[in-house]
């Protein structure tokens, strides 16, 4: 991979970062990073270890969580405020990658974490895989 390769994908990258609400595709987000969806796809998954559609998902599930956190939004609000249009697919993608239902991470106290500065915050709440896998058992 060339490194104006990685200059595209970050482009892509933070696109996604930015306009996480936003409906993106691949075939949009491929445009940004000037590549044919399938390269860019492979590309993305080779640069930065998960496919476009994963990373785009924990963009959304870390800025729910957030939202969840503040306790004045239903879980269907959160889930249409992160750009999700199934609440299926966002509990069931939010329960994979916290490991407890958004409902149930909206119901419990968060206060023990409110004095922790948000940029540390963030990278100890940073969504990922709930199971063995992710506790490198798997």
């Amino acid at each position: 991979m060339t490194p104006e390769d990685l200059v595209r994908l970050r482009r892509a990258r933070d696109r996604m970062d930015r306009e996480y609400a936003a409906p993106l595709d691949v075939t949009a987000l491929a445009r940004t990073a000037l590549m044919s969806p399938g390269h860019f796809q492979r590309s993305f998954r080779a640069a930065y270890g998960e496919t476009p559609y994963s990373y785009l998902m924990t963009r959304r599930i870390e800025r729910a969580k957030a939202l969840l956190r503040r306790g004045d939004l239903s879980v269907t609000e959160v889930c249409m405020a992160v750009g999700c249009t199934s609440l299926g697919s966002f509990s069931s993608r939010f329960t994979e990658l916290v490991g407890e239902t958004p409902s149930a991470y909206r119901a419990r106290s968060h206060e023990d974490g409110a004095a922790i500065p948000p940029c540390v915050a963030r990278a100890f709440t940073r969504p990922g895989r709930a199971g063995p896998r992710a506790a490198g058992l798997g």
